[in-house]
């Protein structure tokens, strides 16, 4: 136990930012947080400080060295154990009241009945199959899923049940397939559905070596990632998800938006005849880069 710890001390800066009523609300709020590493484990950080009493969370993997470059709760006490389970302990450290189930590999079987009861859902994996998984299941269970694009600079989606998944509004290959059985071919070219969807409505490619990018949607190097970025992304589904929980809307949509920090400029979606317009040339130049010189 912390020495004179209570749920008021701990929250009493935060009113100001909700109110007193507000924050009994997210005292009482339930969120589930798939994937508790980079992007994910950013926003259960700052849900967990921002007093959220409840969460489900899960994560298959363990902390790796080369995740200390930007996942919050990977240190050098944490290297080998397994995220969520580091994760949580994290939490508990910070708020001893709070209530934590973890899982592993099982979330995915037990996901209709997670979804049932967490409305709020952050999706912090970065495996396209189990993401629509989690799509496709939250949209039977009318949960809200919030995400990020596999861009280079920050960005947020909300995708409540009523809207599209992303494989329908992106074009994936993937409609009408079992998540389970997708190939590789088509975990790559949903990848590059994405790719394209973020270097047509945002000025990523300004801010990433495209060489590199390139062998990344070809699948020869893993994927890059940045501190800033990351964190800062984590940061703005956080607020989506407080806002969710409190039951307010946001302007942010299932197409999202992305946070330029180096002009600053927040960059939305652009028209649909605009996007028409200038896909073709898009589409070419990510041929051009995945195929190398």
């Amino acid at each position: 136990m912390i020495p004179g710890f209570s749920y008021e001390l701990f929250t009493t800066r935060n009113i100001g930012f909700v109110t007193e009523a507000e924050q009994a609300r997210l005292r009482q709020a339930t969120i589930f947080v798939c994937g508790v590493g980079g992007m994910g484990g950013a926003a259960f950080m700052a849900l967990v400080r921002a007093g959220i009493g409840r969460f489900v969370i899960a994560d298959i993997d363990v902390f790796e060295v080369s995740n200390l470059n930007r996942q919050v709760f990977a240190n050098a006490g944490t290297v080998g154990q397994p995220k969520a389970e580091a994760a949580a302990e994290a939490a508990r450290a910070v708020n001893p009241e709070i209530e934590i189930e973890v899982l592993g590999a099982e979330w995915a079987e037990r996901l209709p009945e997670i979804a049932g009861r967490c409305k709020v859902i952050v999706n912090g994996m970065d495996d396209i199959a189990a993401g629509l998984h989690l799509y496709r299941t939250a949209k039977t269970a009318g949960a809200s899923v919030i995400d990020a694009y596999m861009a280079p600079l920050p960005s947020v989606i909300v995708v409540r049940p009523e809207d599209p998944r992303p494989e329908e509004r992106l074009g994936f290959p993937t409609l009408g397939k079992d998540w389970r059985t997708l190939s590789d071919d088509d975990k790559r070219a949903a990848m590059l559905c994405e790719v394209t969807h973020v270097m047509l409505h945002s000025r990523s490619r300004h801010h990433v070596d495209l060489t590199i990018a390139g062998e990344v949607a070809a699948g020869r190097r893993s994927r890059m990632s940045f501190a800033p970025m990351v964190i800062t992304t984590g940061m703005m589904m956080a607020y989506e998800a407080i806002a969710l929980a409190l039951g307010k809307r946001t302007g942010t949509d299932c197409r999202g938006w992305f946070f330029n920090p180096y002009r600053p400029a927040v960059e939305r979606p652009l028209s649909a005849p605009v996007a028409a317009l200038l896909r073709p040339f898009v589409v070419r130049a990510l041929r051009q880069m995945v195929a190398g010189p």
